[in-house]
Protein backbone atom coordinates (compact mmCIF):
# COMPACT_ATOMS: atom_id res chain seq x y z
CA UNK A 1 0.00 0.00 0.00
CA UNK A 2 2.76 2.42 0.79
CA UNK A 3 4.23 0.91 -2.78
CA UNK A 4 1.39 1.80 -4.13
CA UNK A 5 0.52 5.63 -3.01
CA UNK A 6 4.08 6.37 -2.70
CA UNK A 7 5.85 5.28 -5.68
CA UNK A 8 3.43 4.22 -8.22
CA UNK A 9 2.03 7.78 -9.42
CA UNK A 10 5.62 9.25 -9.52
CA UNK A 11 6.40 6.52 -11.95
CA UNK A 12 3.53 5.64 -14.54
CA UNK A 13 2.24 8.03 -17.30
CA UNK A 14 -1.32 9.57 -16.88
CA UNK A 15 -2.82 6.94 -18.76
CA UNK A 16 -1.80 4.15 -16.64
CA UNK A 17 -2.91 6.70 -13.32
CA UNK A 18 -6.66 6.66 -15.04
CA UNK A 19 -6.74 2.91 -15.08
CA UNK A 20 -5.67 2.56 -11.67
CA UNK A 21 -8.36 5.13 -10.77
CA UNK A 22 -10.69 3.27 -12.75
CA UNK A 23 -9.66 -0.19 -11.03
CA UNK A 24 -9.60 1.53 -7.76
CA UNK A 25 -13.51 2.76 -8.34
CA UNK A 26 -14.48 -0.65 -10.07
CA UNK A 27 -13.18 -2.45 -6.52
CA UNK A 28 -14.83 -0.60 -4.39
CA UNK A 29 -17.99 -1.23 -6.14
CA UNK A 30 -17.14 -5.56 -6.30
CA UNK A 31 -16.60 -4.90 -2.95
CA UNK A 32 -20.36 -4.47 -2.40
CA UNK A 33 -21.51 -6.63 -4.56
CA UNK A 34 -19.73 -9.22 -3.31
CA UNK A 35 -21.53 -8.82 0.13
CA UNK A 36 -24.57 -9.55 -1.18
CA UNK A 37 -23.50 -12.41 -3.72
CA UNK A 38 -20.86 -14.23 -1.81
CA UNK A 39 -21.07 -13.54 2.14
CA UNK A 40 -24.84 -13.31 1.78
CA UNK A 41 -26.10 -15.32 -1.04
CA UNK A 42 -28.61 -12.95 -2.45
CA UNK A 43 -27.97 -12.30 -5.95
CA UNK A 44 -28.56 -8.55 -7.84
CA UNK A 45 -28.54 -7.75 -11.40
CA UNK A 46 -28.99 -3.76 -10.70
CA UNK A 47 -25.50 -3.15 -9.25
CA UNK A 48 -24.96 -0.86 -12.48
CA UNK A 49 -27.97 0.60 -11.29
CA UNK A 50 -27.20 1.07 -8.08
CA UNK A 51 -23.50 2.88 -9.41
CA UNK A 52 -25.62 5.57 -11.68
CA UNK A 53 -28.22 6.74 -8.62
CA UNK A 54 -24.97 7.45 -6.80
CA UNK A 55 -23.15 8.95 -9.71
CA UNK A 56 -26.35 11.26 -9.97
CA UNK A 57 -26.94 11.82 -6.79
CA UNK A 58 -23.34 13.07 -6.35
CA UNK A 59 -23.93 15.41 -9.16
CA UNK A 60 -27.54 16.68 -8.28
CA UNK A 61 -25.79 17.55 -4.81
CA UNK A 62 -22.57 19.55 -6.45
CA UNK A 63 -24.09 21.13 -9.13
CA UNK A 64 -27.62 22.05 -7.05
CA UNK A 65 -26.15 23.12 -4.18
CA UNK A 66 -22.82 23.40 -4.02
CA UNK A 67 -21.33 20.90 -1.78
CA UNK A 68 -18.27 19.61 -1.66
CA UNK A 69 -17.21 15.96 -2.45
CA UNK A 70 -16.82 15.49 1.25
CA UNK A 71 -20.37 15.94 1.56
CA UNK A 72 -21.40 14.09 -1.85
CA UNK A 73 -19.88 10.92 -1.23
CA UNK A 74 -21.21 9.76 1.94
CA UNK A 75 -24.76 11.37 0.94
CA UNK A 76 -24.71 9.47 -2.71
CA UNK A 77 -23.74 6.41 -0.67
CA UNK A 78 -26.83 7.22 1.83
CA UNK A 79 -29.14 7.49 -1.03
CA UNK A 80 -28.40 4.71 -3.10
CA UNK A 81 -28.29 2.48 0.64
CA UNK A 82 -31.99 3.18 0.70
CA UNK A 83 -33.19 2.53 -3.24
CA UNK A 84 -31.33 -0.48 -2.70
CA UNK A 85 -32.83 -1.88 0.66
CA UNK A 86 -36.56 -0.47 -1.41
CA UNK A 87 -35.44 -3.03 -4.33
CA UNK A 88 -34.16 -5.68 -2.01
CA UNK A 89 -37.34 -5.66 -0.46
CA UNK A 90 -38.74 -9.10 -2.69
CA UNK A 91 -35.80 -11.21 -0.90
CA UNK A 92 -37.72 -11.55 1.80
CA UNK A 93 -39.92 -13.98 -0.27
CA UNK A 94 -38.00 -14.52 -3.64
CA UNK A 95 -34.68 -16.34 -3.98
CA UNK A 96 -32.70 -17.60 -6.91
CA UNK A 97 -33.77 -17.01 -10.58
CA UNK A 98 -36.69 -14.98 -9.16
CA UNK A 99 -34.86 -12.81 -7.50
CA UNK A 100 -32.70 -12.27 -10.06
CA UNK A 101 -35.35 -11.30 -12.00
CA UNK A 102 -36.68 -8.81 -9.53
CA UNK A 103 -33.36 -7.11 -9.42
CA UNK A 104 -33.18 -6.83 -13.46
CA UNK A 105 -36.58 -5.13 -13.02
CA UNK A 106 -35.17 -2.43 -10.81
CA UNK A 107 -32.40 -2.15 -13.48
CA UNK A 108 -34.24 -1.37 -15.60
CA UNK A 109 -36.62 0.72 -14.00
CA UNK A 110 -33.67 2.94 -12.54
CA UNK A 111 -32.48 3.28 -16.06
CA UNK A 112 -35.74 4.51 -16.96
CA UNK A 113 -36.04 6.95 -14.50
CA UNK A 114 -32.16 8.06 -14.63
CA UNK A 115 -32.84 8.76 -18.87
CA UNK A 116 -36.35 10.10 -18.63
CA UNK A 117 -37.03 12.43 -15.27
CA UNK A 118 -35.45 15.58 -17.38
CA UNK A 119 -35.87 17.78 -14.43
CA UNK A 120 -33.69 15.96 -12.25
CA UNK A 121 -31.66 14.30 -14.18
CA UNK A 122 -31.40 16.76 -17.63
CA UNK A 123 -32.13 13.54 -19.49
CA UNK A 124 -29.81 12.69 -22.38
CA UNK A 125 -28.15 16.22 -21.72
CA UNK A 126 -26.68 14.51 -18.80
CA UNK A 127 -25.27 16.59 -16.13
CA UNK A 128 -21.74 17.98 -15.52
CA UNK A 129 -20.23 18.89 -11.71
CA UNK A 130 -17.80 21.78 -11.03
CA UNK A 131 -14.24 20.98 -9.84
CA UNK A 132 -14.16 18.56 -6.98
CA UNK A 133 -13.13 20.32 -3.87
CA UNK A 134 -12.21 17.83 -0.55
CA UNK A 135 -12.96 20.59 2.79
CA UNK A 136 -10.31 23.83 1.10
CA UNK A 137 -8.08 21.39 -1.32
CA UNK A 138 -9.33 21.90 -4.81
CA UNK A 139 -8.89 17.90 -6.57
CA UNK A 140 -7.11 18.23 -10.11
CA UNK A 141 -6.23 15.71 -12.46
CA UNK A 142 -5.63 12.24 -12.24
CA UNK A 143 -2.77 12.51 -9.35
CA UNK A 144 -5.64 14.20 -7.44
CA UNK A 145 -7.95 11.51 -7.39
CA UNK A 146 -5.83 8.75 -7.22
CA UNK A 147 -4.94 9.46 -3.77
CA UNK A 148 -8.65 9.89 -2.82
CA UNK A 149 -9.94 6.99 -4.87
CA UNK A 150 -6.89 4.46 -3.27
CA UNK A 151 -7.42 6.19 0.29
CA UNK A 152 -10.99 5.58 0.24
CA UNK A 153 -10.81 1.99 -1.15
CA UNK A 154 -8.33 1.03 1.74
CA UNK A 155 -11.11 2.42 4.05
CA UNK A 156 -13.95 0.53 2.62
CA UNK A 157 -11.86 -2.89 2.82
CA UNK A 158 -11.61 -2.27 6.61
CA UNK A 159 -15.01 -1.57 6.54
CA UNK A 160 -15.77 -4.60 5.04
CA UNK A 161 -13.68 -6.72 6.24
CA UNK A 162 -14.57 -5.72 9.89
CA UNK A 163 -18.09 -5.74 9.31
CA UNK A 164 -17.40 -9.63 8.65
CA UNK A 165 -16.13 -10.04 11.79
CA UNK A 166 -19.50 -9.13 13.55
CA UNK A 167 -22.70 -11.20 14.17
CA UNK A 168 -24.04 -9.12 11.45
CA UNK A 169 -21.19 -10.56 8.91
CA UNK A 170 -21.82 -14.43 10.94
CA UNK A 171 -25.54 -13.57 10.25
CA UNK A 172 -25.06 -13.13 6.38
CA UNK A 173 -22.68 -16.47 6.12
CA UNK A 174 -25.29 -18.03 7.71
CA UNK A 175 -28.06 -17.06 5.65
CA UNK A 176 -25.99 -18.17 2.48
CA UNK A 177 -25.38 -21.32 3.83
CA UNK A 178 -28.88 -22.38 4.99
CA UNK A 179 -31.29 -19.76 5.42
CA UNK A 180 -34.30 -22.00 7.41
CA UNK A 181 -31.33 -22.69 9.52
CA UNK A 182 -30.32 -19.24 9.91
CA UNK A 183 -33.90 -18.62 10.88
CA UNK A 184 -34.13 -21.65 13.05
CA UNK A 185 -31.38 -20.32 15.16
CA UNK A 186 -33.07 -16.94 15.52
CA UNK A 187 -31.87 -15.04 13.07
CA UNK A 188 -34.50 -12.37 11.43
CA UNK A 189 -33.47 -13.48 7.86
CA UNK A 190 -35.39 -10.71 5.68
CA UNK A 191 -33.55 -8.24 8.31
CA UNK A 192 -29.92 -8.91 7.45
CA UNK A 193 -31.19 -9.48 3.78
CA UNK A 194 -32.52 -5.71 3.74
CA UNK A 195 -28.88 -4.89 5.86
CA UNK A 196 -27.15 -6.67 2.99
CA UNK A 197 -28.96 -5.02 0.29
CA UNK A 198 -28.76 -1.56 2.20
CA UNK A 199 -24.43 -1.70 2.45
CA UNK A 200 -23.89 -3.26 -0.91
CA UNK A 201 -26.13 -0.49 -2.18
CA UNK A 202 -23.99 2.02 -0.29
CA UNK A 203 -20.75 0.56 -1.78
CA UNK A 204 -22.24 0.83 -5.12
CA UNK A 205 -23.82 4.53 -4.45
CA UNK A 206 -20.04 5.70 -3.09
CA UNK A 207 -18.23 4.15 -5.89
CA UNK A 208 -20.68 5.87 -8.22
CA UNK A 209 -19.82 9.47 -6.73
CA UNK A 210 -16.34 9.09 -7.03
CA UNK A 211 -16.66 8.35 -10.56
CA UNK A 212 -18.94 10.86 -10.87
CA UNK A 213 -16.85 13.28 -9.30
CA UNK A 214 -13.90 12.45 -11.19
CA UNK A 215 -14.63 12.24 -14.42
CA UNK A 216 -16.38 15.37 -14.22
CA UNK A 217 -19.53 14.73 -16.26
CA UNK A 218 -22.38 12.34 -16.55
CA UNK A 219 -24.70 10.67 -18.91
CA UNK A 220 -27.17 7.98 -18.24
CA UNK A 221 -25.87 4.71 -21.05
CA UNK A 222 -22.79 3.43 -18.92
CA UNK A 223 -25.05 2.40 -16.09
CA UNK A 224 -27.11 -0.38 -18.10
CA UNK A 225 -27.42 -4.20 -17.63
CA UNK A 226 -24.15 -4.50 -19.32
CA UNK A 227 -22.09 -2.37 -16.39
CA UNK A 228 -24.33 -4.61 -13.72
CA UNK A 229 -22.63 -8.13 -15.64
CA UNK A 230 -19.31 -6.88 -15.82
CA UNK A 231 -19.47 -6.32 -11.45
CA UNK A 232 -21.05 -9.92 -11.35
CA UNK A 233 -17.84 -10.87 -13.55
CA UNK A 234 -15.48 -9.30 -11.20
CA UNK A 235 -17.61 -10.95 -8.22
CA UNK A 236 -17.07 -14.46 -9.73
CA UNK A 237 -13.53 -14.41 -11.16
CA UNK A 238 -11.95 -12.92 -7.70
CA UNK A 239 -13.87 -15.09 -5.70
CA UNK A 240 -17.51 -15.57 -3.86
CA UNK A 241 -16.73 -14.58 -0.22
CA UNK A 242 -13.38 -13.20 -0.65
CA UNK A 243 -12.86 -8.69 -0.31
CA UNK A 244 -9.35 -9.00 -1.76
CA UNK A 245 -10.67 -11.32 -4.12
CA UNK A 246 -13.10 -8.56 -5.15
CA UNK A 247 -9.75 -6.33 -5.83
CA UNK A 248 -8.39 -8.94 -8.04
CA UNK A 249 -11.63 -9.29 -10.05
CA UNK A 250 -11.58 -5.42 -10.56
CA UNK A 251 -7.98 -5.44 -12.10
CA UNK A 252 -8.65 -8.07 -14.41
CA UNK A 253 -11.73 -7.05 -15.52
CA UNK A 254 -10.67 -3.49 -15.98
CA UNK A 255 -7.53 -4.45 -17.87
CA UNK A 256 -9.54 -7.07 -19.46
CA UNK A 257 -11.74 -3.63 -20.89
CA UNK A 258 -8.44 -1.43 -21.76
CA UNK A 259 -7.20 -4.42 -23.79
CA UNK A 260 -10.12 -5.07 -25.66
CA UNK A 261 -10.04 -1.14 -26.66
CA UNK A 262 -6.52 -1.20 -27.18
CA UNK A 263 -7.10 -4.24 -30.00
CA UNK A 264 -10.04 -2.95 -31.54
CA UNK A 265 -8.68 0.37 -32.35
CA UNK A 266 -5.36 -1.58 -33.35
CA UNK A 267 -7.45 -4.04 -35.72
CA UNK A 268 -9.45 -0.91 -37.16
Amino acid sequence: FIVLLGLIPWITSPYMLYVFNMIGIAAIAAIGLNILIGFTGQISLGHGAFFGVGAYTAAILATRFQLGIAVTLPAAGLMTAMIGMIFGIPSGRLKGLYLTIATLAGQFIIEYLLIHWDSLTKGTMGITLPPAKLLSLSLQGDLGFYYLIFITLAGMVWIAVNVMRTRYGRAFIAIRDNDRAAEGMGIPIFRYKLLSFGISSFYAGFAGALWACYMGSITAEPFNLGLSVEYIAMVIIGGLGSISGSIYGAVFITLLNEALRFMTDFLM
